[in-house]
């Protein structure tokens, strides 16, 4: 029987990335990419969250929690940008890269925290919006080593 760390420790799923979107002001809209630049200890190129050392340098989201989100407030889809999360991930559960480095595209990223949702989400979303998303937010992380993330790119752990 395995131990609890070692259930902690696999994690054989890869993820696949969806979606990628930079804010490159504050409140701006998010923009659409196929393809970003992550720079260690820096964050997304071109994204306004790009600052030396901060712990939110990257957010990311799983798709399914998009799709969970949705059915809880009643409406056909939530897009990414709406949440303005950086990057859509589907096929991997973000929170089991709790503690660790994962790799997504090339870049190395090391988790940093959970992404609560920001009250600006019961307008984003509409009545109750701030509450669907609690605890569906996804995660964020800090750029370890430089790299590039493609759209269809695999998140996977680095262990």
């Amino acid at each position: 029987m395995p131990t609890l760390r070692e259930l902690l420790d696999q994690l054989p799923q890869r993820g696949t990335i969806q979606w990628i979107g930079i804010r490159p002001a504050r409140l701006a809209p998010l923009e659409s990419v196929d393809e970003i630049e992550l720079q260690a200890n820096m964050g997304l190129v071109g994204d306004h969250y790009a600052n030396l050392g901060g712990k939110r340098q990257v957010t990311l989201i799983q798709a399914e929690h998009l799709v969970a989100v949705a059915s809880m407030l009643n409406i056909d889809v939530v897009n990414p940008e709406t949440v303005r999360r950086n990057i859509v991930v589907n096929g991997i559960n973000l929170l089991a890269l709790k503690d660790k480095q994962f790799l997504v595209g090339n870049a190395a990223l090391e988790f940093t925290g959970l992404c609560h949702p920001c009250s600006r989400m019961e307008s984003a979303l509409g009545p109750g919006g701030y509450n669907a998303l609690r605890g569906h937010g996804g995660i964020t992380a800090r750029v370890v080593h430089s790299g590039l993330a493609r759209i269809g790119d695999a998140v996977r752990s680095a262990s």
